[in-house]
């Protein structure tokens, strides 16, 4: 499981170093492979190791292609979607139209999500943190049937 957040940047050739904390494992459990797609609700990447791809794969093959927001879904998850392997120095090369979408320059935030990473622009994951604080402390967060009973 991958959680919490690192700071990392982008070199000249966009390539970004997964921290090391990561990395034997990303080796060992998934032979290093791995498949980068954009999120289609925010402006931030999505790091995938290749096993968890395809379920998500496995989820898009049952959706429409003729049923409008479907095929949406389908067409950007898989037409960003790019497959991968970590090199010797544990570097993912991001190509420049999954760089775009994300507006990724130079200084990033790499963060864990339990099954997968979400790779942010670091002024944009600054703005999503205290987004994410107005969603805590409103209605909708305190009306969610799944989040009642959750503890910490």
């Amino acid at each position: 499981m991958f959680r919490g957040a690192s700071a990392i940047n982008l070199d000249a050739k966009g390539r970004i170093a997964i921290p090391k904390r990561y990395r034997e494992r990303l080796h060992v459990d998934f032979n290093s492979q791995l498949v980068i797609t954009v999120d289609f609700d925010a402006a931030c990447l999505l790091i995938y190791p290749l096993e968890a791809w395809k379920a998500i794969e496995a989820k898009l093959l049952l959706l429409s292609d003729t049923q409008g927001p479907e095929r949406a879904m389908k067409r950007l998850l898989l037409g960003y979607a790019h497959e991968c392997e970590l090199d010797s120095n544990g570097r993912l090369l991001l190509p420049p139209p999954l760089r775009q979408y994300a507006n990724l320059d130079k200084h990033a935030m790499l963060v864990g999500q339990l099954n997968k990473f979400e790779l942010w622009d670091e002024a944009a994951w600054q703005q999503q943190i205290e987004l994410s604080r107005e969603t805590i402390q409103s209605d909708a967060f305190a009306n969610s049937e799944r989040l009642a009973d959750f503890s910490l």
